[in-house]
């Protein structure tokens, strides 16, 4: 199991979807804000993306852009353009289309996600509203490859054309994510992936989050004394280990219950709870509900 998957995996919710948007000057759209992450990629032509916050961003072919907050934001072809409102959503779910205009074209690809924001990974909390990825001349990125594949599939779509977008989307956002944290400043959550010990603790609980794991297990994992990996650990990660290995349990435990049909003591017993009851209790104490109530409230 890889830390930086269970991270994206754990919020997602749903299934992602996509589009591509095709744009004659001029044209303007606002985005308002929604609960999940985005992206656009400008496949030709140029536009300027209006953040809430801070100076616009000139894109241009290749230049992919996220928003793993969901912020409002908006599109346009000029700065003095008009801009007309839209759910951030729907840009990503419409049909392709062409506006009518004489203008210079600009093609968009957008993709957007549904996240669980009732208990965000720490490492989502620390991206930053806007990721700016632009484009490298010459350079092929895992990421502009999945760019492709998907601008192909969403433009030309196939048999099991709903499956390859959707696996194709859940790519594009890890690959976001990675190409991130390459560029950003080794801190904070994200300084654990560099950190050999801790990567090893961190991979160790997610991997085998039943284990009935102490600090001293950990610590031996991670290569450490057991003072030396707590202090090290509670400083990257924010939390004490077993703090953290709870809050993964009682996540990992969410997912099960939203996501599966899994009978009550699977679940338990797969975040490391012999007893029903005792599973019950704690996931009360984390969540504020009942896991069958969770479980009812999260599918209505």
């Amino acid at each position: 199991m890889d830390v930086l998957s269970d991270a994206v995996g754990v919020m997602r919710t749903g299934r992602p979807h996509s589009s591509e948007i095709r744009k004659r000057a001029p044209w303007g759209v606002r985005a308002e804000p929604f609960s999940g992450a985005g992206f656009h990629v400008v496949l030709e032509g140029t536009c300027w993306l209006i953040p809430p916050t801070g100076a616009p961003l000139a894109l241009g072919p290749g230049d992919v852009v996220c928003m793993p907050h969901g912020c409002g934001h908006a599109l346009a072809d000029s700065m003095s353009t008009p801009l007309v409102g839209v759910p951030s959503a729907s840009l990503a779910n419409v049909r392709p289309t062409i506006d009518k205009g004489e203008g210079a074209a600009t093609v968009l690809l957008c993709g957007a996600y549904t996240l669980d924001r009732t208990r965000p990974h720490p490492l989502f909390a620390e991206l930053p509203d806007v990721i700016h990825l632009p484009a490298r001349a010459g350079h092929r990125s895992p990421l502009h490859a999945a760019v492709n594949l998907l601008g192909d599939e969403v433009a030309n779509p196939d048999h099991g054309s709903e499956a390859v977008v959707a696996a194709l989307l859940d790519m594009m956002l890890l690959y976001i994510v990675r190409a991130w944290l390459a560029e950003a400043p080794p801190t904070g959550w994200a300084a654990t992936l560099s950190d050999p010990s801790i990567a090893a603790a961190l991979r160790h609980i997610h991997e085998h989050p039943a284990d009935q794991w102490t600090v001293e297990a950990l610590g031996a994992k991670a290569g450490l004394s057991r003072a030396a990996f707590a202090r090290r650990f509670t400083a990257l990660v924010g939390r004490p280990p077993l703090g953290y290995l709870t809050w993964w349990r009682m996540t990992l435990a969410a997912r099960l219950l939203r996501d599966t049909d899994k009978p009550m003591q699977t679940v338990a017993q797969r975040t490391g709870y012999t007893s029903e009851f005792a599973f019950a209790k704690a996931f009360k104490r984390e969540h504020g509900l009942a896991p069958g109530r969770y479980r009812h409230q999260s599918r209505r």
